[in-house]
């Protein structure tokens, strides 16, 4: 049944959450044993949890499923064959395509004969290095099918971060495509890959190549292979039976000591979790029309526009574009109204894009949104003021939540099929089932309701979680489980309120000390963002000799203000002060152009913090636009 609807369909039942959450937290095993019944498995687990002596867990060992079957094949036996899987929308090469269920699973089958062809077989590394074409979609289903792990590393990164990743998994293969397309520029994918394995040591059998007609690549003879071409001998494969501990995937994260963190994905825990974030979480039921927006590379496209939303039986929206420019500030609202989308995730950064570009919503106006349920926003710190004009100017519910590439689904969120409870602006709402989320000091003693600390999470973690790194166990263990022992360190600050109601300030490093003060330079983004003027700003802590560290705000002004912006550094200054106090030392105000942004849309403010400082710098592989920094330290100088 597609619920066009835009009415939401899930009414507020707190306690129907809190039994659900508190039965997660007091009996695991039976809570999640009961989720697990939601999977089609080829032999049920048994055993649901392991407790290992290093703290971490194992979930559903000794059950067998494979992931593809589950999000192609069972969705035709259940009758979804001719309903639609995939939309592929692209303004930039202005092509459209979809495919039913049964057309993406002839697709996937084939590919994935094909990779078994070259040699790809259970338990080998696979990287896909592509743009947002539905091939890169079926790469990944077509590896799980067969049992391969795919690393999908996000198209166009550096060569020497492609390297280091192709090192660390070892692939068999590396399947690519000869171009990306950023805007109105062309990006070339070839001769990146092909520097990038200059500088690897190891080296995948073969390159499996996806022309593009943007930007035809050269080949080298032996090694790479045209991939249409291929595809044509092909035979189809079936599903590979896996075990639940088997990965999936890794997916690589920029690490602090350069050498980039794998995340082990298993195949068990994820296909459960995959279920119950859809259903339970989002409110998502087969038939509705789900719109993730992100990209493959990230965990976001893995969860949401993928695995997700085709284990659900849902039909996902696949967006080869951006928010502005692609062609305008009213791209998301034509692809709502097109599609019938039923509810929508994307980064706050793009609706910030939006706002600053149309910040009348202009754009919007004779759109029919009424297929639209909610609008999900989640990636980094949603300010009150985006989500605020947001909601008013869609008239949609905007629902702020939490998670991480680690979790790989949300921490926090309204869980709107258990009828949790919707927060207002600055809550990333409550914990979801299976996530004990606390608040330590540094010590690692537990914070009452209200007061700022580490946000940790009690073991175990649930289904779904990574528990170890790519050929790194003891850098997990590190990394995650020893600074509070008995507890995942998120790496997040911020606060937990009387309610359960969770706050995130921003990752702990953000908390900045001014003169023995710890002070949240989240708290201070958020009250810059509410000026009618700022269109995003960046707060940050910047060495300072008296009082250890004081507040820094790069602010960018919303096209067309007429506000001049030496009246506008007064009024934030002004407004901090009265909202925080004199202690905040928030005197600096200044107004650029742009904010330097990964590609996922994440303000680089670690690298802001050198600049401010003083200190060397090296230009990150995931920047959108390397040249923003060279304009950020000119008006810093």
């Amino acid at each position: 049944m597609n619920h066009q609807n835009g009415a939401p369909r899930h009414a507020p039942d707190a306690a129907h959450y809190d039994r659900h959450h508190s039965r997660s937290i007091t009996d695991p095993a039976a809570y999640w044993a009961e989720q697990a019944q939601q999977v089609a498995w080829y032999r049920a687990p048994q055993e649901i949890l392991q407790s290992m002596p290093d703290g971490t867990h194992r979930w559903f060992a000794d059950g067998s499923l494979n992931s593809c079957y589950l999000a192609l094949d069972r969705q035709i036996e259940l009758g979804r064959g001719e309903q639609l899987a995939l939309i592929y929308d692209s303004p930039v090469t202005g092509q459209q395509a979809s495919y039913t269920y049964r057309q993406l699973h002839a697709e996937v089958a084939r590919l994935a004969g094909l990779l078994r062809q070259l040699g790809v077989g259970k338990g080998d590394g696979v990287i896909i290095y592509m743009p947002m074409v539905p091939q890169a979609a079926m790469a990944m289903l077509a590896c799980a099918r067969i049992g391969a792990m795919h690393s999908v590393v996000f198209g166009g990164f550096a060569p020497h971060e492609l390297a280091l990743r192709i090192d660390d998994l070892k692939p068999r293969l590396l399947l690519t495509a000869s171009c990306g397309l950023e805007f109105d520029r062309v990006i070339a994918y070839k001769p990146l890959v092909d520097k990038a394995l200059e500088l690897s040591k190891h080296q995948p059998e073969h390159v499996l190549l996806w022309q593009r007609p943007q930007a035809l690549s050269t080949m080298l003879p032996g090694r790479d292979l045209d991939w249409q071409a291929a595809l044509k001998e092909a035979k189809p494969a079936d599903p590979m039976p896996m075990a639940s501990t088997d990965p999936l995937y890794i997916l690589y994260t920029s690490g602090t000591t350069g050498k980039p963190k794998g995340i082990v994905r298993e195949n068990g825990g994820h296909a459960v979790a995959m279920l119950y974030t859809m259903h339970q979480v989002y409110g998502m039921a087969a038939g509705d029309v789900w719109w993730g927006v992100s990209d493959v590379g990230w965990v976001v496209g893995h969860t949401l526009i993928v695995y997700g939303p085709l284990m659900a039986g849902c039909t996902t929206v696949f967006y080869e574009g951006k928010p502005v420019r692609t062609p305008d500030a009213g791209a998301y609202w034509r692809i709502i109204e097109q599609y019938r989308v039923n509810a929508l995730f994307c980064a706050p950064t793009a609706m910030r894009a939006i706002r600053k570009e149309d910040p009348q919503g202009e754009l919007l106006k004779g759109r029919d949104l009424s297929s639209i349920r909610q609008l999900f926003l989640a990636g980094e710190k949603l300010d009150s003021s985006t989500h605020q004009w947001l909601e008013r100017l869609t008239g949609k519910p905007v629902l702020d939540h939490w998670w991480q590439t680690e979790t790989g689904w949300p921490v926090t969120a309204p869980c709107l099929g258990l009828g949790g409870h919707v927060a207002g602006p600055g809550s990333s709402n409550r914990a979801v089932p299976g996530y004990a989320v606390q608040v330590m000091d540094e010590e690692g003693k537990p914070l009452p309701a209200g007061e700022q600390g580490s946000i940790v999470i009690a073991l175990p973690l649930p289904p779904g979680c990574s528990q170890t790194l790519w050929g790194d166990h003891a850098r997990y263990l590190s990394a995650y489980l020893q600074a509070f022992p008995g507890y995942y360190n998120t790496g997040d600050g911020g606060y937990v309120d009387a309610d359960g109601l969770v706050y995130i300030m921003g990752r702990t490093d953000d908390v900045i000390n001014v003169s023995g003060h710890r002070l949240s330079t989240g708290e201070m983004e958020d009250l810059v963002g509410q000026h009618p003027a700022v269109a995003e700003s960046a707060v940050i802590g910047v060495h300072d000799e008296i009082k250890g560290q004081v507040p820094l705000a790069l602010v960018v002004l919303k096209d067309g203000t007429q506000q001049d912006a030496a009246e506008v550094r007064q009024q934030l200054v002004a407004q901090v002060r009265e909202r925080i106090g004199a202690l905040a030392c928030f005197n600096r105000v200044v107004v650029v152009k742009r904010l330097p942004k990964t590609r996922s849309g994440k303000t680089l403010r670690a690298v802001l913090r050198k600049i401010a400082d003083g200190e060397d710098y090296s230009v990150p592989a995931t920047i959108d636009d390397p040249a923003i920094l060279q304009e950020i330290a000119a008006s810093l100088a």
